[in-house]
């Protein structure tokens, strides 16, 4: 098995313990959780970054956590947190230009494994609706403690709903003051439609006091934001 990098991210104390409580609430969800999708409603909310941050801090607790990027619409120079040369990807895979075994990589966090999203295809919702996708799911379960997902923003794209019924739970990632209420409520819709459970929404980007510090906002069941409840 390959070895790649996951680069390390500059974060407060402050982040840091934001990071664990989400962690803590993810295990209060149950042991049933394990499969875990990330989505969001637009591009640029912070996503992807804190899909990375969060499987490295489930590996933390000495937890097997594999993390896979099914963001397929974004060039690999677009991204961060993934660093290394990768032969084969998801996309290779759920074509049938290589095994599961292929694309999945050791990294240089202890107990973190990764699948790299692979070159763009050119219909990426077809493909993550690909039997083979849900036979990775299901044989990745049986591996590890824990599998993150990251998916393309659902307000923009339906990736996330496909996947959804191949999970556990999904949370739902929301940039403070940017997302309007109309535009979350018609995501949390689509999850809702996919009969995979919400476990919680994280508001990102949150102003905190005088210094305006930005950082992630609490993690919690969904609803329990005013804003983000359910009409």
């Amino acid at each position: 098995m390959e070895r790649i990098s996951f680069s390390n991210q500059d974060m407060s104390y402050a982040v840091r313990e934001e990071l664990k409580t989400l962690r803590t609430n993810i295990q209060f969800c149950g042991d049933d959780k394990r499969v875990i999708l990330v989505t969001s409603c637009l591009a640029g909310e912070g996503k992807s970054t804190t899909t990375q941050e969060l499987a490295q801090t489930l590996s933390e607790i000495d937890k097997r956590v594999l993390y896979i990027d099914a963001d397929l619409r974004k060039e690999r120079d677009d991204k961060s947190g993934l660093e290394g040369s990768f032969e084969y990807g998801l996309t290779h895979y759920l074509i049938g230009q290589c095994t599961s075994r292929d694309c999945i990589y050791s990294t240089d966090v202890r107990g973190l494994y990764a699948v790299p999203s692979g070159q763009v295809p050119p219909n990426p919702s077809e493909l993550l609706a690909n039997e083979r996708m849900q036979v990775l799911i299901s044989e990745m379960k049986e591996v590890f403690d824990y599998v993150i997902i990251d998916t393309a923003p659902l307000g923009m794209v339906v990736d996330a709903a496909v996947l959804a019924p191949y999970c556990d739970g999904v949370i739902l990632l929301i940039e403070s003051a940017t997302v309007s209420y109309r535009l979350a409520q018609d995501v949390a819709k689509q999850l809702k439609n996919t009969q995979c459970p919400i476990l919680g929404v994280v508001l990102n980007k949150v102003a905190r006091g005088k210094g305006s510090y930005y950082g992630y906002g609490k993690y919690g069941r969904y609803g329990a934001y005013g804003a983000y409840g359910e009409s």
